[in-house]
């Protein structure tokens, strides 16, 4: 068996091991065996000397797996497996619509790797809690990943059979997480200057996804999931521009926008079974309905004052525009958590619920929702902040109990989104200067402690006090935090003010 290198992807640093080159990075390796040409990404495997004898077993049997270059007609075996780096824990969950199809154990060196004998073409999901990403198989895909779970997101390479189109939609996905840097103050400009940011970096997209499709030649199925990354993000956004707006300068800007500026709804089918579950198209789903219900409103100078009725009335046109029953139920939850975390008077939930609960019928999520209801009532205002633990930057561990003992602010930020980083500490220096009798305490939501460090390094945020959260799985329960942006305001005693307001909000102060 002949080997050579084909394609090394910005790595240098290698060691020759016989005659396959192992660099500790993403390398491609072509293998002549049996007159036929296979392809094995050798990125997600990190050489030690010591390991030599399990690696050459490994490669030998990825090999005999994946390099079969004819396939039976009916024949739907797939693979999928790769390493996790710096392990947390002991599975990966691989799943379709939600629903758990195979929990593979990592095995002593954080590999996984599962043989499925009939796996149809399609959309799948695999899970490292707490996050997860998607995967397209087509028929005999046989496909690795490199997973890092302290940068899941960016440190996803894909590599086998099948990987050239997923790393193209993962490319995608990772823009569109970028685009919300980019764009974080277009919301306050006007819609043709909004209009013409989002344009300009739709066609960026639009671009690269043509360039792709025409060298890898992928699948219609596949196709369909690659465009909707694209059009639902775009869509998404335009959704959510006259909202953001409106609440960040306190200008309805609703009336001004031109007539064609939703005409995307018209190429939307709002029951695509193909799309279930799928993120960009439940959450395009999500901001059109939160916009249609928000738009008629009448002289709703400020929404939150309608904010029962509003969320009602999108249950009702959710119950009538969805006629899938898994779409609906999804769309239905999206709104009662929302809904939940918007308003905290027990009166309005209970009118709320009672309407959710006659609408859905997905009994698990309605639970789950009443565990959030009851979460949320231990953050009314006069009681005391739940419990949770911080970390400072020397690593030292304090109760927040010990550390909110007075009128304070408490903001959250993370390092991967840098324009917010940047933004709500300004805006937070600002407020200093106006109210020096509060204390305002910073949390990082981030599980990497020397990436947080290096961070506070390379800033000057004053005298802002900053902590991390020590597990912030603990703290969202417990807090109930989904939103960047959400702020909790404590009076003189540290009891809760607030703890539900954006940091953002034009009458943040009047909150005080």
């Amino acid at each position: 068996m002949a080997a050579k290198v084909v394609f090394i992807n910005g790595f240098d640093k290698y060691e020759q091991y016989g005659k396959v080159l192992l660099f500790n990075g993403a390398l491609t390796i072509e293998f002549r065996l049996y007159g036929y040409f296979c392809f094995m990404s050798l990125g997600f495997i990190h050489f030690f000397s010591k390991y030599r004898l399990q690696l050459a077993a490994s490669i030998y049997a990825v090999l005999c797996c994946s390099c079969k270059s004819d396939f039976d007609k009916d024949n739907h075996t797939a693979y999928f497996g790769g390493l996790v780096t710096k392990a947390t824990g002991e599975y990966v969950l691989f799943c379709k619509n939600d629903k758990v199809i195979d929990t593979i154990k990592l095995d002593a060196n954080n590999r996984f790797f599962a043989k499925f004998d009939s796996l149809p073409e399609g959309l799948y999901t695999f899970k490292y809690e707490p996050e997860y990403q998607y995967v397209y198989f087509d028929k005999n895909d046989s496909i690795l990943v490199r997973i890092n779970p302290e940068d899941f997101d960016e440190s996803i390479v894909y590599s086998g059979r099948g990987a050239q189109k997923n790393n193209v939609l993962m490319d995608l996905y990772l823009k569109n997480e970028r685009d919300k840097d980019v764009l974080f103050d277009y919301f306050d400009t006007d819609y043709k200057l909004f209009s013409a940011k989002i344009d300009s970096l739709n066609v960026l997209k639009q671009d690269f996804y043509s360039k792709k499709k025409k060298e890898i030649k992928w699948s219609d199925g596949f196709d369909k999931f690659a465009r909707a990354m694209i059009d639902y993000n775009h869509f998404s956004k335009k959704e959510v521009y006259p909202i953001v707006h409106q609440m960040r300068t306190g200008h309805k800007i609703l009336n001004d926008l031109p007539k064609d500026y939703y005409e995307h709804r018209e190429n939307v089918n709002f029951n695509d079974t193909d799309l279930i579950g799928y993120a960009p198209f439940i959450s395009y789903l999500n901001f059109m309905l939160n916009n249609v219900a928000m738009s008629s409103a009448h002289d709703a100078d400020d929404l939150r004052d309608q904010s029962l009725e509003i969320n009602i009335h999108k249950i009702k046109v959710a119950d009538t525009l969805f006629k899938n029953e898994t779409i609906k139920n999804s769309i239905l939850n999206n709104i009662a958590f929302m809904y939940m975390l918007e308003d905290q008077n027990i009166s309005n939930n209970k009118r709320f619920l009672d309407t959710y609960y006659r609408v859905s019928t997905d009994k698990s999520k309605q639970s789950e929702i009443r565990q959030m209801g009851n979460a949320i009532q231990q953050l009314t205002a006069g009681k005391r902040l739940p419990s949770v633990q911080l970390l400072d930057a020397a690593g030292k561990t304090f109760n927040s109990d010990d550390i909110v003992t007075e009128k304070t602010v408490i903001f959250f930020w993370s390092e991967s989104l840098q324009s917010h980083l940047i933004a709500a500490h300004k805006r937070i220096q600002d407020f200093q200067k106006k109210h020096p009798d509060y204390k305002f305490i910073a949390i990082n939501v981030d599980k990497n402690q020397q990436k947080w460090t290096k961070t506070l390094a390379n800033f000057k945020f004053g005298t802002i006090s900053e902590y991390r959260a020590a597990d912030f799985e603990d703290l969202r329960k417990k807090w109930v935090i989904n939103k960047i942006h959400r702020t909790i305001i404590t009076d003189s005693r540290g009891n809760i003010a607030n703890a539900f307001v954006s940091l953002f909000d034009v009458a943040f102060e009047s909150k005080m």
